[in-house]
Order: structure tokens, then C-alpha cells, then sequence
């Protein structure tokens, strides 16, 4: 019987089983440690998959990740070479993901940290200059399919929209810059700093002192902010924390942590100019992933090409 191996180490596995199990109908779904045939193993789907997941499967033919990133795969030393690793884009995923940069980013514009503050303490303050949409300028560092469809929805908004790419793109109605002096030159532009790229051994810890020092003063919205929707690599959290002591940045919004969970100790709990959420700008939901994995497993299976391929080269 045809199998599909579920390599998942922080998630209940039992909905994604389910979910494979109803779009595939006919197939075995197994999980790490149980007794299957590993030559019947044709894909795997995985999630911080455990060491050696999908070593020893001789007919593999692809991995998918369950995730918008694929970092946790390459730290695998056991991944087999060749087998080529994909991607998932799917349309509920990028939405989810939208709707979170463009709340922030609203949140940020219409001070509503320092209002609940206000609130808190029973106080009737009024921030008189109150900037619109249009007078602030949100730079998005990576621009793949997330950051491309949040940059739409920005724009629609009435933000000032940038993008960043490692490599030249052209995207339609978005200033876009690349490379290391395009690097410079997004921050040093940016209001709102949104980090989406992948984590890569160029961007881990690009999040750091030297960066916020290039960030704007940011006046109207009470500080440079800092959202970072990517990955917990690429920030450094002490030099968050001091930036934000120091003024250099106004606000951070942090869905991703260097550890996750992120310790009961870490002073990011309770910084007054610190929102936490559990890593969820962008949750994987089960049927919908499912779905958009077993359609191209059919493609593939019918002679068609796998799309989304990762370079392991890049990361991404």
C-alpha cells in the first residue's frame, strides 16, 4: 500500500493523520516509531520532524513541509540528499498571515499598546497627532508570496510600502531593493520594519543593534516598530530589549522567539512595549495544507512537476 510518512515533533499528529487519511483515500499514513514498510514510502510531510525521519526510505520522492518555512528540515543531518523538499504556498496560510502584518500594523499606527496602557490607568489622554495610513512608510523584508500579498493589502490600506529581496524582483506598486546596500536602505526608510524572509545563513541574527541603529526616529507613531512574523533566528533578543530601553525602537511585535516556547523567565512577557503571540501569525490548518499537499502528490504521481521546489543552496 502506498505511504505517506508524518514526520511531526511540536504538533498533535492525530488531525494531520486524519486529514491525510480523507484526502487520500487508499493510502497508509504513519507516523515515526510505528512498523511500516519503508519501501511503500513514496512522500513525507513534515513538521520539526525528529532526527532521521525520512532516512532509509529507498523509493522516497519528496518531502513537504507543513509549515510556510522549511529551516527545520535542513537541521536534519540525516535528510536524504536528492529527494527534493517543497514548499507549502497555499492561499489560507497566506491570508492568515496578512491579516496579522496588516492588524500590527494598524495597531502600530493608531497607538492602541499605549491607549490599553492609558486604560489600565484610568487615564483620558488624547494623542492629538494622530498620522494617517499614507505618512507611514512599511518595509518588508522578504517579499516570497507572504510578503508579496501582504504588501498589497498594506498598500490598499494607505500605507507607504517597501520590499526587500536578496536577490532583484520586480513586484507592481512596491518600491523594491535588494542586496546589502538595499538592506541599508529599507530600514533606514522604514516606520514599521515587518521580517518575513526565510532563515537562512545570511539572515540569522540580522535583527540586531547595528540594524536598529538605521531604523528612523518614527515620531508619529511613538517609535520605529519592529514585527517580526518570520523566524526566531533571525532576531537578537538582547538587542531587542535594548533598543527598546534605548529608544531606538518604539515597539516590537514578536511571533517567533530564538526558543519556542519562549522561557516563563524571558523579560519579553512583560515588557510594556513588547507583544508576544505563541507563533501563530500564520497557523497551519490541517485541511487546507492537506489538501493543497495531496493535490500536487496526484500531479506528481501523473507525470506532472512538483512547483514550490526548495534550493538547498538558498534555503528557500
Amino acid at each position: 500500500m502506498t505511504t505517506l510518512l508524518l514526520g511531526i515533533g511540536s504538533w498533535d499528529p492525530e488531525p494531520w493523520r486524519e486529514r491525510f487519511q480523507a484526502v487520500l483515500p487508499g493510502w497508509k499514513v504513519v507516523l515515526p516509531g510505528e512498523i511500516f514498510d519503508r519501501r511503500a514510502v513514496r512522500y513525507g510531510a513534515a513538521w520539526k520532524q525528529p532526527e532521521g525521519t525520512f532516512a532509509d526510505l529507498p523509493l522516497l520522492d519528496a518531502i513537504f513541509s507543513l509549515g510556510a518555512g522549511v529551516d527545520h528540515l535542513f537541521k536534519d543531518k540525516r535528510l536524504p540528499e536528492g529527494v527534493p523538499v517543497v514548499r507549502v504556498v497555499d492561499p489560507d496560510l497566506t491570508t492568515r498571515m496578512s491579516e496579522y502584518v496588516v492588524m500590527h500594523c494598524l495597531m502600530a499606527l493608531r497607538r492602541v499598546r499605549v491607549y490599553d496602557g492609558f486604560q489600565r490607568e484610568k487615564q483620558w489622554i488624547d494623542l492629538r497627532d494622530q498620522p494617517q495610513a499614507s505618512d507611514i512608510r512599511v518595509g518588508l523584508l522578504g517579499m516570497g508570496v507572504l510578503g508579496q500579498d501582504s504588501a498589497m493589502k498594506l498598500r490598499t490600506m494607505g500605507f507607504k510600502v517597501a520590499g526587500w529581496s536578496r536577490r532583484p524582483k520586480a513586484v507592481e506598486g512596491v518600491e523594491m531593493h535588494h542586496g546589502a546596500d538595499g538592506l541599508d536602505a529599507i530600514v533606514a526608510g522604514s516606520d514599521i520594519l515587518v521580517a518575513m524572509m526565510p532563515l537562512t545563513a545570511d539572515t540569522a541574527g540580522i535583527l540586531d543593534a547595528k540594524l536598529f541603529t538605521r531604523m528612523p526616529k518614527a515620531e508619529a507613531i511613538g517609535g520605529p516598530v519592529l514585527i517580526n512574523v518570520g523566524r526566531g533566528g533571525l532576531q537578537n533578543e538582547t538587542d531587542i530589549l535594548a533598543a527598546l530601553e534605548s529608544g531606538q525602537l518604539g515597539a516590537a511585535v514578536l511571533d517567533v522567539f530564538q526558543t519556542e516556547p519562549l522561557p516563563a523567565d524571558s523579560p519579553l512577557w512583560t515588557h510594556p512595549k513588547v507583544t508576544v503571540t505563541p507563533h501563530n501569525s500564520a497557523i497551519s490548518s490541517p485541511p487546507a495544507i492537506a489538501a493543497y499537499v495531496a493535490q500536487q502528490i496526484r500531479t506528481h504521481m501523473a507525470g506532472g512537476d512538483l512547483v514550490n521546489i526548495v534550493d538547498p543552496a538558498h534555503g528557500y
